[in-house]
């Protein structure tokens, strides 16, 4: 189909994909520069979508980075029982990149000042509740602290993933039965407890 007198396809406009792509966008440049160096205009232009498209949807750079990161972030928590929480996070970890880029987006974002404080502890208690949930044990802050120090660990490994050179070569054939380990010896409140 064609406008009046020219041969240029009509364009349809969807919505949903336009959002979609707003947040792809985002999700790859907020993983990759960080809340502060990444533009409105660069998300635009990576979407390929007119700027005045992302107020529209999101409001402001700092809405949409709320959106992109809680959405992926939240899925993850929610796609299964609280049991399984740990092997989605680190079968998520050992995904191509593209995997990792809400938890180094949240990361990178922690610099900026004020900006997604209110996100950074939203997705850090809601992680901490779950995974502390999982500990056998009827010692709440005992619960927290070992929830609050596998968050620390898997932030940590994700961060080493993702420096080229460095972390690309923990692959998930070689780290991951050592990292399954080692995190459910932190949920294990039998063991190593002083």
């Amino acid at each position: 189909m064609s406008s009046a007198g020219t041969d240029e396809p009509v364009r349809t406009r969807d919505s949903a994909a336009t959002r979609r792509a707003l947040l792809t966008a985002a999700q790859e440049l907020f993983a990759a520069e960080g809340y502060d160096r990444t533009t409105v205009r660069a998300v635009a232009d990576r979407a390929g979508v007119n700027q005045a498209l992302l107020f529209r949807y999101f409001g402001n750079k700092e809405g949409l980075f709320s959106e992109a990161v809680r959405g992926e972030m939240m899925e993850l928590l929610n796609a299964g029982p609280p049991e399984e929480l740990l092997e989605r996070t680190i079968a998520a970890m050992f995904e191509p990149v593209k995997s990792a880029e809400p938890f180094l987006a949240v990361l990178r974002g922690a610099g900026s000042s004020g900006v997604g404080a209110d996100l950074r502890a939203e997705l850090g208690a809601a992680y901490t509740s779950a995974f502390a949930s999982l500990v056998d044990t009827d010692d709440h802050d005992d619960a927290v602290a070992r929830a609050e120090l596998l968050l620390a660990f898997l932030l940590g490994i994700t961060v080493m993933r993702s420096i080229p050179g460095v972390g690309t070569m923990l692959t998930a054939e070689a780290a991951s039965g050592h990292l399954r380990r080692a995190s459910t010896a932190l949920l294990d409140s039998s063991s190593g407890r002083s």
